[in-house]
């Protein structure tokens, strides 16, 4: 993977688990520029051993805050509403009774 998709993977990751920490998105907006400055603050660096560096931490930083019960949409798998209110599965009609 490229250094380039590795902090677009990183920088969606942060932004996804702070979302699951504060769910209301006018709250999380401050979190998130919080971050979008600390990316913004290593964008120079270029050398492939400081980048693999900061790398290694971001995803201790991420494992560290990685939250117990993550949010999900309710209608996502996993969700409280998902496969509810299932159409009927079409059966074939009961034999008729003979009384």
């Amino acid at each position: 993977m490229s250094a380039q998709a590795t902090i677009a993977s990183l920088y969606r990751r942060s932004l996804k688990l702070s979302l699951n920490w504060c769910v209301h998105r006018h709250l999380w907006r401050g979190q998130a520029m919080y971050i979008r400055s600390l990316f913004e603050a290593n964008k120079d660096v270029k050398s492939p051993r400081q980048q693999r560096e900061l790398f290694s931490e971001t995803e201790k930083i991420l494992e560290h805050w990685k939250h117990p019960d993550p949010y999900r949409p309710p209608t996502a798998p996993g969700g409280s509403k998902f496969e509810r209110n299932l159409p009927p599965p079409n059966c074939d009609p009961p034999p008729p009774m003979v009384l």
